[in-house]
């Protein structure tokens, strides 16, 4: 996907709806439409000396329009980037008549090169939180042990553990990188951290290398490296080593992973690790638009195990995923099964039920909010049993529809539109420069408006008796919004052409006579018309094609 040029919203369809033409449009039909709208626009039929200097501001706005679009470069570059990719610097250089993707290449240039120089001011923070909850009084318990205490009837949920970690990175050069990273832990009253430096340096496009030195009070002070490298266009590998500095003395350990590329949308996996846990580890990865699945196996000291996990991916707004995984290995085996979903623009809310032998039911509750993690795994039970399996998949399901109905839906419609406040403020005066210009518009199109109507009527042709353009209120749960709409009656007419009226499939503010009535808004256009003495009606969604006249679109004599 093209990078965005900045934050603001970028129009492609501009330059096509204001003249009314295909995105795909040939250059015959990028003519016509262009000396069509000059002969309406041009100054010198207009005496009246305000009419003149309208018509002239319409006249150059519909000549810039075909300059664009009738230059190939000029012409890829904008359906690409739209009119803001027009303006980068660096297009002077560039060679003409370069394809729509050496014009794409070129452009990602540019923007690493503005990206150089804003790189002293980035950094990429990243954090978690975790918070153990044991819960196993929850189920785990004798009723008469509670009897002899005070307020016996209460289960005693606890914090047992917590841990948390960040860091951040900042870049030295362009090819330096600095990350410092540290870390708190506490279990059952005991706790230690500690704190990470590495340093990363890309030695070329096939590879990077980091050294990293930590320090803490629980394992003592550490020296490691880790290099990447491409080995070739489908093969990648990464080798780590380290030295971890205790009373103990040194424990050395080394950690290697080979990967390929087995087809496009699966990789495969080995890994080798030697230390006080050595291992090995083969695995393959599947994941599509739709779906991720997961297989691996390890042979290993203490851990043997074989693990298969599939996770299906909703094509919806909210990017839901529902997943399942099994685990079986020297430890027992585990199921889980859980689902997560987009809650907001930037975060992520996701639950997992896990049930296994002899680690009992857990909930694992995960938020993700930009680049920061919130973790609370809950443990319900060491047992296998059915109330906690029923509980922990139920609970967080019906505490999300609450939380959703209560609190998250007021706040994303109340966030939308506050930012829909600020979007109409600050584009207050451009929709006035619009309106402006499409009352000129309308008043240039008079004259040609009449013609063509006694035109139409003389062959009892197409005659747009009323159409309107913006909101309309249908929903009757709705009935309180106020409709916003403007009269672009004169507008379409002008567009007629030998009983027929085609409007290509944009957006409707661009065309001549036209703006924007309701800024971020849907929007829609109804057209009440005339066609061989027959009434037609049509409402038509904006953005997509209008064609009349149709017989669908007749009103029968008994509505």
């Amino acid at each position: 996907m093209a990078p965005a040029l900045e934050d603001d919203e970028i129009d492609n369809n501009d330059y096509y709806s204001l003249l009314n033409v295909r995105r795909e449009a040939t250059q015959e039909e990028l003519k016509g439409s262009y000396r069509r709208l000059c002969m309406l626009y041009h100054p010198d039929k207009h005496r009246d000396p305000e009419l003149k200097r309208q018509a002239e501001q319409l006249f150059n706005l519909v000549h810039q329009a075909y300059e664009v679009l009738s230059d190939p470069q000029l012409r890829a570059i904008y359906d690409i980037y739209g009119k803001r990719g027009l303006d980068v610097e660096g297009w002077e250089v560039v060679e003409r008549k370069r394809t729509p993707v050496e014009i794409r290449e070129e452009f990602e240039r540019l923007q690493r090169e503005r990206e150089e120089r804003r790189l002293q001011q980035r950094t990429n923070p990243k954090g978690m939180i975790s918070v153990g909850v044991d819960a196993t009084d929850l189920f785990d318990r004798y009723e008469e042990d509670y009897k002899v205490l005070p307020g016996g009837g209460f289960p005693h949920v606890e914090i047992n553990k917590m841990h948390i970690s960040q860091s951040i990175e900042a870049p030295l050069t362009t090819t330096d990188t600095a990350v410092l990273s540290g870390s708190l832990s506490t279990h059952n009253g005991n706790g230690g951290g500690n704190i990470n430096l590495a340093l990363r340096r890309v030695t070329s496009a096939k590879g990077w290398g980091e050294v990293e030195f930590g320090a803490g009070d629980s394992h003592g002070p550490l020296l490691g490296m880790k290099i990447f490298r491409n080995l070739t266009a489908r093969c990648f590998v990464t080798a780590q080593c380290g030295l971890q500095f205790s009373s103990r003395g040194v424990r050395p350990g080394c950690t290697t992973v080979l990967a390929r590329h087995l087809d496009k949308n699966t990789m495969g996996y080995l890994q080798w690790r030697w230390g006080t846990q050595s291992s090995m580890n083969t695995s393959i990865v599947r994941d599509t638009k739709t779906s991720h699945f997961t297989f691996a196996m390890q042979l290993g000291i203490p851990h043997s195990f074989m693990m298969m996990s599939y996770q299906y991916k909703f094509q919806d707004d909210e990017q839901t995923k529902v997943k399942g995984s099994i685990k079986s290995g020297f430890f027992g085996t585990v199921v889980e099964y859980g689902a997560e979903r987009k809650i907001s623009r930037h975060s992520v809310l996701g639950a997992t039920v896990s049930v296994g032998v002899p680690q009992g039911v857990s909930l694992k509750i995960k938020l993700n909010r930009a680049s920061q993690t919130y973790f609370f795994p809950i443990h319900l039970t060491d047992q296998l049993l059915p109330s906690a399996v029923f509980y922990a998949t139920v609970g967080p399901l019906i505490f999300y529809l609450a939380i959703q109905r209560l609190i998250i839906r007021p706040y994303v419609r109340a966030q939308q539109e506050q930012d829909l406040e600020k979007h109409r403020e600050s584009s207050a005066s451009d929709i006035a420069r619009k309106k402006q210009e499409a009352e000129s518009a309308v008043l240039l199109m008079q004259e040609s408006v009449r013609r063509i109507i006694e035109t139409e009527e003389s062959r009892m042709g197409l005659i747009i008796l009323n159409a309107w353009y913006g909101k309309f209120v249908t929903d009757n749960s709705r009935r309180h919004e106020r409709a916003k709409v403007i009269d672009v009656s004169v507008p379409l007419q002008c567009l007629v052409k030998d009983s027929k009226l085609i409007l290509t499939e944009a957006t409707k503010t661009g065309l001549p006579g036209f703006y924007d009535p309701c800024v971020g808004e849907e929007k829609s256009l109804k057209v009440l018309y005339q066609f061989r003495g027959v009434m037609h009606q049509v409402l038509s969604p904006d953005g997509e094609a209008l064609r009349i006249p149709k017989q669908s679109h007749r009103i029968d004599a008994d509505t």
